[in-house]
Parts: C-alpha cells; sequence; structure tokens
C-alpha cells in the first residue's frame, strides 16, 4: 500500500459487508452491522437504495463471484470464531485487522476475551477514529498494534503489548497472505507455531499459485485475468496492493506440517457456494480461486523453515 495511505483493499471488502448487511435475515450470508460506518463517502452510496444493487451489479459484471467469495470467507471465518469461543477460547490476534469488526460484534469476545489487531499503522490509525465515532470510546479488550508484515518482526510487536503465549489463541489472517512475500508468510507461520499453546490454531486464507501464475483453467477465468491486470497497474495515488504469494493446490497439508501445524482443515469456493448459498442465494457466484484453511499448532514443531 502507499506510505501513508490507509488500504483501498481494506475498504472494498468492507464495503461488500455493509451491502450484505443490508439484505434481510433471509437474504444474507453473513452480518456485519459495523461495516458501513468505517466507510469513507465514496462508498457511502452503497447504503441508498437502488444504487446498491446497481453496484453490487457492477461488481459481479466486472469480477463474477467476487462479491460472493467475500461474504462466504467471513461467514467461513465468523463460523470458525464462534466455534473457538465455544470451546473456550482466550485470545484473538487479527492479523492484518483492516476494518475487521469482530472484536466488537461478538459480544462473547468483550470482557472476557483479549483481541489483539495487527495492521498497517495508517489504516490503524483511520480504523482507531471510526472506532471512537462508533462506540464512543476504544474498548477495553482490544490491544492496536501497527505492524507492516513485510519489515517488522511479528514477536516483538505482540509480546511487548502483553501477548501470553500459555493462553488458548486464535489467529486470524484474513485477506492478507496474497499480498505478503513468502519469506513473510513463513515468519508469521513460524511465530505462530512456536509461540502458541498446542490447542491454538491460526485460519487463513490464501490465492492457487496457478492463478497466480495465470495458468488456472476454470470458467470466466480471463476476465477475472484481465480485471487482475489492470488491478495490479493501478498505481499512485489508489493503491500499490498486488498479489505476491501463492501456494500450489492441494499442497497446504504438507505446507503448514512443515511448519509446525497439523488437523489442518481446508476450503475451497465449492464449499462456501455449497454450505452458504442456498434458497434465495443459490444462483449467487463464488470464486474458485482461494482456499480457506483452518489449523491447529502441533505438539512438537520443526526447526525454522530455511
Amino acid at each position: 500500500m502507499k506510505k501513508g495511505r490507509p488500504s483501498i483493499t481494506a475498504e472494498g471488502v468492507a464495503a461488500l459487508r455493509a451491502a450484505e448487511a443490508k439484505k434481510t435475515e433471509q437474504e444474507r450470508v453473513c452480518y456485519d452491522p459495523f461495516a458501513e460506518d468505517f466507510l469513507s463517502i465514496k462508498f457511502r452510496f452503497l447504503k441508498y437504495w437502488p444504487i446498491r444493487p446497481i453496484a453490487l451489479w457492477i461488481v459481479e459484471r466486472i469480477v463474477p463471484g467476487l462479491a460472493g467469495d467475500i461474504t462466504g470467507r467471513v461467514r467461513y471465518i465468523d463460523d470458525c470464531l464462534k466455534s473457538c469461543i465455544n470451546d473456550g477460547l482466550e485470545q484473538l490476534v487479527i492479523l492484518g485487522a483492516g476494518y475487521d469488526s469482530r472484536a466488537y460484534r461478538f459480544d462473547k469476545l468483550k470482557n472476557r476475551v483479549k483481541v489483539f489487531e495487527l495492521d498497517h499503522p495508517a489504516t490503524q490509525k483511520v480504523k482507531i477514529d471510526k472506532v471512537k465515532k462508533i462506540l464512543g470510546s476504544l474498548s477495553p479488550h482490544v490491544v492496536y498494534i501497527p505492524i507492516d508484515f513485510n519489515k517488522d518482526n511479528l514477536e516483538d510487536k505482540l509480546f511487548e503489548k502483553g501477548y501470553d503465549k500459555n493462553l488458548k489463541t486464535f489467529f486470524i489472517w484474513e485477506g492478507v497472505t496474497m499480498y505478503l512475500s513468502a519469506e513473510a508468510v513463513d515468519k508469521t507461520l513460524d511465530f505462530v507455531a512456536r509461540n502458541s499453546r498446542q490447542d491454538s490454531s491460526i485460519i487463513f486464507d490464501y490465492i492457487f499459485k496457478s492463478f497466480l501464475d495465470e495458468t488456472m483453467k476454470m470458467e470466466g477465468i480471463e476476465q477475472i485475468e484481465k480485471v487482475r491486470r489492470v488491478y495490479e497497474r493501478l498505481d499512485a495515488p489508489l493503491t500499490d496492493e498486488r498479489f505476491t504469494f501463492g501456494i500450489p493446490e492441494g499442497t497446504v497439508g504438507e505446507f503448514l506440517s512443515q511448519r509446525g501445524f497439523h488437523q489442518v482443515n481446508e476450503v475451497t469456493g465449492e464449499y462456501l457456494k455449497d454450505t452458504y448459498f442456498k434458497g434465495v442465494n443459490s444462483n449467487r457466484k463464488v470464486l474458485y480461486v482461494c482456499g480457506f484453511v483452518h489449523a491447529i499448532v502441533a505438539p512438537t514443531n520443526p526447526p525454522p523453515k530455511s
């Protein structure tokens, strides 16, 4: 992202969550009542009918399945978080938090689970200002930590803010890995594996390497590739957030076992489609270019990946 500028990608994702929240309970796949309040003026048009459905129609025409991918991803991670809370979660770490609102919309986290939100300083500053306006003050159970994952040391940042490696922890890493270097991904996973209790876990999404390499073959992929190339050429003043990291399809289990994790459960866009897009949503499309993986910290961790 541009130095000193908040992430336009994070706001775009929040805009899709906000649009989904405007739907009826029977229609929506995920529900984030705070998402709209994180949007700047350029995205506020989504609150107005009939502009909202027109805007979503345009998004769907440009990148078929993008909105479904984002909303399905949010729902899947929400469901995993609910399960972790019910299993005795003690600590939550949101890596690359953007305008994630889980710390505020999950009541069972308040006064029970310490939440660490890590993100780029420019985006986090905007978020903190927004949270103050939305809630009236910052929540005492949330700790904000500015970080550049490609440059800063995650271990130093977390421990100096009170992270406790002896607590059962859930790490959420949503919509981040594809923008990092392979080294930054390895360093983050290494920290989680070596500095978490053995029943702790991580959930993250990643792009299939075949999509990153432009070798993927699927219906509509040509249109998606065109949009990606246009998106990646957008330089100043908007963004320099580009896809840089992917994992080959079918290899994430081995990838994570080599990095200190086990009980790896991966789902894809097909799972999101079959699980969350039923009834009135059965005709909505979902991208099939990403994997969504939940893994547990293994009892015995290997030496650092060289």
